[in-house]
């Protein structure tokens, strides 16, 4: 029995670093039939991915104009081959078992996702090098998530053949469409946490991504509760919002998978090795690496 094709969406926008190191991620995967989806949402050219990860099967559309992550994970679902897709933001890292253990886990789901480990970084020779990590795992509770998500998308694995029902993401909810995803999700299907950090989610104290103004999470976050029926939510800042004694005693034991170590990505090792040779007099014979 041939094993069942998982289509990768990512979407991207002038993070090559970032992407390069997901890509890398991708590579070192047990689990090896793969449809990688990449949606370059109108930035800068990232062709050089398919030459220097030729063994992988990577598609990459170009958006006519830039619309947003969820305008661009919608583009991908209109390319996905495979019986599963997972999800993954650009700047996010799976550890190599990620896909095949979230592939077990399916067999009597629907949509499973993992833990996560959260990491703060400092970038070197075109690499984030993790400086702090924590661990971000919580029970699935359905109703306690209707306050407080703690579903991580980037790297749910889920039947492709859920979209036929639930349709496309919500473009109207560009903060909070995984919640919503999420949300509509477990009305209709078999939804499950996987008690493993197998995903890493990165976050950089000198401006990531879960420091978002409030003011401009609002509109989307009050939409998104009238759709489900959730009454009111706050916009509190996300580390504040884990210490709540409501959240806090959700918080789980889980199987800690990471080896802590970067991923280093080959375009970071070719344009290392290029910034370190000499330069040539005049600028004669210096590299085109077109990275």
């Amino acid at each position: 029995m041939e094993s069942p094709l998982v289509s990768v969406i990512i979407p991207t926008y002038n993070r090559p670093d970032f992407l390069s190191e997901l890509i890398e991620a991708l590579a070192r995967q047990t689990y090896r039939h793969l449809q990688i989806i990449v949606v370059n949402d109108a930035g800068e050219p990232i062709d050089f991915i398919q030459s220097l990860y030729a063994e992988l099967d990577i598609t990459i559309v170009t958006m006519g104009r830039n619309l947003k992550h969820v305008h661009a994970r919608n583009r991908g679902l209109q390319l996905v081959r495979g019986q599963y897709i997972m999800l993954c933001d650009d700047d996010d890292l799976l550890v190599p078992t990620h896909v095949e253990r979230m592939l077990d886990a399916v067999n009597d789901s629907d949509l499973v996702y993992s833990d996560v480990e959260i990491f703060d970084y400092v970038m070197s020779a075109h690499t984030r090098v993790p400086t702090k990590r924590f661990v971000f795992a919580y029970e699935h509770d359905v109703a306690a998530m209707r306050k407080f998500s703690t579903f991580v998308s980037s790297g749910c694995l889920y039947r492709a053949s859920m979209h036929e029902r639930l349709g496309a993401f919500d473009t109207g909810l560009y903060h909070y469409w995984d919640w919503d995803f999420f949300l509509r999700a477990v009305q209709h299907y078999r939804v499950k946490r996987v008690p493993a950090a197998t995903a890493l989610y990165a976050f950089s104290a000198q401006g990531g991504n879960m420091s978002g103004q409030h003011e401009n999470m609002r509109p989307y976050l009050d939409k998104l509760s009238a759709k489900h029926d959730l009454g009111f939510l706050p916009t509190k800042n996300f580390f504040v919002l884990l210490e709540e004694p409501e959240v806090a005693r959700r918080k789980a034991a889980t199987e800690i998978v990471w080896d802590g170590q970067p991923m280093v990505s080959r375009r970071a090792v070719l344009l290392t090795e290029a910034e370190s040779r000499p330069a040539a007099p005049d600028g004669d014979g210096a590299m085109e690496t077109g990275l």
